[in-house]
């Protein structure tokens, strides 16, 4: 079953934590200096919170598939939308190791579509796409 995922871009992560704890009614999952993490069963998300993004706000949406077959189809149906798709495998940011699909919106909203792998120590390791698209969090793509 798929995950939906938000990312929203913060400038004081304590209180944003503070506050996402009261309106989920959860400590997060992950909590990082820079970086908090909620899974949540109802509603069925995975939200994140940084300081990464270069602006506050909703950084980027998602869904984050349960298995590799999964995210095969996401990223078999975004092929057919007609728009740019950027496949990142094994990439490490976030605080995980992950296989994606990266595209645009008609509106230039980021989507990620992921299935993670495991948990990595850093936040974003994984260069490569990063440098190509954005400074955005974890090799967002930019509506350029």
């Amino acid at each position: 079953m798929k995950r939906f995922h938000v990312h929203v871009g913060v400038r004081d992560l304590q209180q944003s934590i503070r506050f996402y704890s009261a309106m989920f009614a959860a400590a997060p999952t992950v909590s990082k200096p820079d970086y908090a993490k909620w899974m949540l069963d109802d509603p069925r998300v995975n939200f994140a919170i940084s300081t990464r993004a270069e602006k506050a706000g909703v950084d980027h949406l998602g869904i984050q598939a349960e298995d590799d077959a999964e995210l095969e189809q996401i990223g078999s149906r975004l092929a057919q939308a007609d728009v740019s798709l950027v496949p990142q495998k094994g990439a490490s940011c976030c605080y995980a190791k992950s296989d994606k699909y990266w595209t645009l919106d008609p509106q230039g909203i980021a989507w990620e579509s992921f299935h993670s792998l495991a948990s990595v120590p850093v936040y974003g390791e994984d260069q490569s796409i990063r440098d190509e698209a954005s400074k955005s969090a974890c090799c967002a793509p930019t509506s350029s």
